[in-house]
């Protein structure tokens, strides 16, 4: 990922508004406009769904995947944009707009090599490109191959001197190459020509920090970028750094709240915060903010250990040890470890302590002598080592979400870098900065453009099981109920009181006209149940409004009498499956409830299936899987009951089962984008990065809204 570069895209917007070739049928012609102006309102999902059209019907034009292409790039799906802009490239070779794009898509992945051939081929034609020379430069400064990236540079402002961009895109350059001098000389030249170039700002404050140790100048700075965008998180996450070393403490928190507003899914904020308020001893307030870092980034020791501070100092020595003895667990060598240990020991009267306490002296004396040899043989090899870990990363400004000096820093510790237990208490207590000054302008405008869907705060999952209902939330995307012949088949008999929708979003039933409408028709049940022989469809139709009331034991009840009086009624076993699972939900979340809390974060295995003990819950859901095998069997031609079997076995964590599952409701029905969403989030659970992708970007191809968030996380 290209996260520190700008990439900017020429002639897009020129091109949206060109005239489409008269050859085309009108019918497509209409949809390929439609496309191309929901693409210029940037409603990017919707867009594919009308270029998935043209495609469908004229797979030979160039233009729809094309634009597609342009569509995925902008949801950050550069793998996808990379297939589509090449497919258009074997249609039209003279497609130069389609080489740019797939070069910067390419660019974004890694595929540098890749990205300069398409470069060249546009430079063949357009020597003289800004954008192109501008991200050829960048392409040559990310293989590091450093005397290039200045030529293009030199050629680039040599033909457009007053592009103040290239200015700034050759200060990092000379940044990279430690040139201070030269950097500052092209950052003060960038504002002479533009004096809201936000990007010479940071630049010029990052020099301050990390040559010069000037935090006020580089407040100064701060400063200003924040006077310019003064809606981006991370520049208030750096000034409260700033400030913080500068012994504003006021300021510093109050740059923190800002940022947490701005973006309140963003860790950093809450992590600086907690630190700030350590070192005031509001250790409520802290420890409150060390749990949201972990209920937003899971099992993060860096929190774990600082939590473990905290809690020492409230004294709840019995969380403070679960928090220790979890690091410990999963980094025995760690020093530090053992030393927090035995101070929390200690202040219990735990005769161990002395154990843990010689413990992290001993791995302490051996990490030093350790990293000694390693040293010798770094300097042996021609290599300058004089510069510590710990003095590298001290100010070094990270991005929010992307590793922190810790995070880098972690796993040479646990092999036994020479840190003594305060050293790397120190180390985990250091506050976090944001950088990817490069790239700032750009994720802040993407933070507030509809259509971006991938930048929204959403809870990932998996996509939920399919059932029968009374009631959908049909979206622009998906307006119609997914298809089930044997639900088409009990509508065309008008034998149940409502239609039936198959649907995987069931909307809350809190309109009280709707809920008596099904009290009332319970009651009708009721009364022709009593005065009339009983029919299957008559017991489905009660089991269906008292699921609807959420009556789980009654809708169960009926849809046993359903199946005793029609042992062959598919909808009742498929139905009757969807009951005990919700059931079995329901109870769940009843029993959290019901669990005591003691104000710490829990990290749990995520399940549906309550009860005291394991063989009851496995018993349970063997209920609903017996259900749906019966279904598969009944109907083994129903995509989505191959669907609902990988749900409930992915919710199993029997992922090579899931997949089996989704594969068959793949083949069955290959625009399933559910099916493919959770195939791909199968694959990243069982590690396979390119198979995962593949499939949550297809299945945002087919119009399943997480995709593009999903994606975004897992390539970062």
């Amino acid at each position: 990922m290209l996260s520190r570069f700008i990439i900017r895209i020429s002639c897009l917007a020129a091109l949206l508004s060109c005239n489409m070739p008269t050859h085309a049928q009108i019918n497509t012609d209409q949809v390929m406009q439609v496309g191309r102006n929901a693409l210029y309102f940037e409603d990017y999902m919707l867009s594919i769904q009308y270029f998935n059209q043209v495609i469908a019907a004229k797979p030979y034009l160039a233009q729809p995947y094309f634009f597609r292409a342009i569509a995925k790039y902008n949801l950050d799906d550069f793998r996808g944009a990379v297939a589509d802009a090449s497919t258009a490239i074997e249609q039209n070779p003279f497609l130069l707009d389609a080489y740019e794009l797939r070069a910067v898509a390419n660019q974004n992945i890694g595929n540098v090599e890749d990205a300069l051939n398409d470069y060249d081929e546009v430079l063949g034609t357009l020597p003289e490109n800004r954008v192109i020379l501008f991200n050829k430069a960048l392409a040559y400064q990310e293989l590091k191959r450093y005397d290039e990236a200045a030529a293009t540079f030199d050629a680039l402002l040599a033909t457009h001197s007053g592009f103040d961009g290239g200015y700034v895109g050759r200060a990092r350059l000379r940044l990279e190459q430690k040139d201070t001098v030269g950097a500052i000389a092209d950052v003060e030249k960038a504002l002479d020509l533009n004096k809201r170039s936000v990007n010479a700002y940071l630049i010029r404050a990052d020099v301050a920090i990390n040559s010069h140790r000037d935090y006020a100048a580089a407040l100064d700075d701060m400063n200003e970028a924040i006077r310019l965008q003064p809606k981006f998180p991370g520049f208030y996450i750096n000034r409260a750094f700033l400030r913080h070393n500068l012994d504003d403490y006021y300021g510093a928190l109050s740059d923190y709240e800002y940022a947490i507003q701005l973006d309140p899914e963003d860790y950093t904020g809450y992590f600086n915060r907690a630190l700030l308020l350590c070192e005031v001893r509001d250790f409520d307030k802290a420890l409150a903010d060390l749990n949201k870092v972990l209920a937003l980034r899971g099992t993060d020791y860096r929190a774990l250990y600082n939590r473990a501070l905290v809690l020492k100092e409230k004294r709840d020595f019995k969380g403070a040890l679960a928090d220790i003895n979890t690091i410990i667990a999963a980094y025995p060598n760690l020093a530090a470890g053992y030393f927090l240990r035995s101070e929390i020991r200690r202040d219990m009267g735990d005769l161990k302590a002395k154990d843990d306490l010689d413990r992290s002296l001993a791995l302490a004396r051996g990490n030093k002598a350790g990293n000694t040899s390693r040293n010798d043989s770094r300097k042996q090899g021609g290599q300058d080592s004089s510069k510590t870990s710990s003095d590298s990363n001290s100010t070094e400004p990270q991005t929010a979400g992307e590793p922190t000096p810790f995070d880098k820093d972690f796993e040479e510790i646990m092999r036994g870098a020479s840190e003594s237990p305060d050293k790397v208490m120190a180390r985990f207590t250091s506050l976090l900065t944001v950088n990817d000054n490069a790239n700032i302008e750009q994720e802040f405008i993407n933070k507030s453009i509809r259509g971006r869907v991938q930048n929204r705060n959403v809870s990932i999952s998996y996509e939920p099981i399919f059932t029968a209902s009374y009631y959908n939330s049909p979206t622009e995307l998906r307006p119609n109920p997914e298809y089930i012949k044997e639900v088409d088949e009990i509508n065309r008999t008008r034998a149940l009181r409502f239609l039936l929708q198959v649907t995987n979003s069931v909307p809350s039933l809190d309109d009280e006209d709707q809920i008596k409408r099904h009290f009332d028709s319970v009651n009708y049940y009721n009364s022709y149940l009593s005065s009339h022989k009983p029919r299957a469809i008559d017991y489905f139709g009660r089991a269906m409004d008292l699921l609807t009331l959420r009556n789980y034991d009654g809708s169960i009840a009926d849809f046993n009498r359903a199946l005793e009086l029609t042992p062959d009624f598919t909808m009742a076993y498929f139905m009757r499956g969807i009951a005990r699972l919700q059931k079995l939900e329901s109870e769940a979340e009843e029993s959290a409830k019901t669990q005591p809390g003691d104000g710490r974060i829990h990290q749990a295995m995520p399940t549906v299936i309550p009860g005291a003990s394991m063989q009851q819950r496995r018993a349970n859901m063997a209920e609903v899987m017996a259900d749906i095998d019966k279904v598969i069997e009944l109907s083994p031609e129903m995509p989505v009951a191959y669907y609902n079997k990988g749900v409930i076995l992915l919710q199993l964590q029997d992922y090579t089962s899931a997949l089996k599952a989704l594969n068959r409701a793949i083949e069955l029905k290959p625009d399933f984008g559910e099916a493919y969403y959770n195939r791909g989030y199968v694959y990243y659970m069982l590690g396979d990065s390119s198979k995962g992708s593949a499939d949550v970007s297809k299945a945002g191809e087919l119009g399943v809204v997480p995709s593009y968030n999903l994606l975004k996380r897992m390539n970062r």
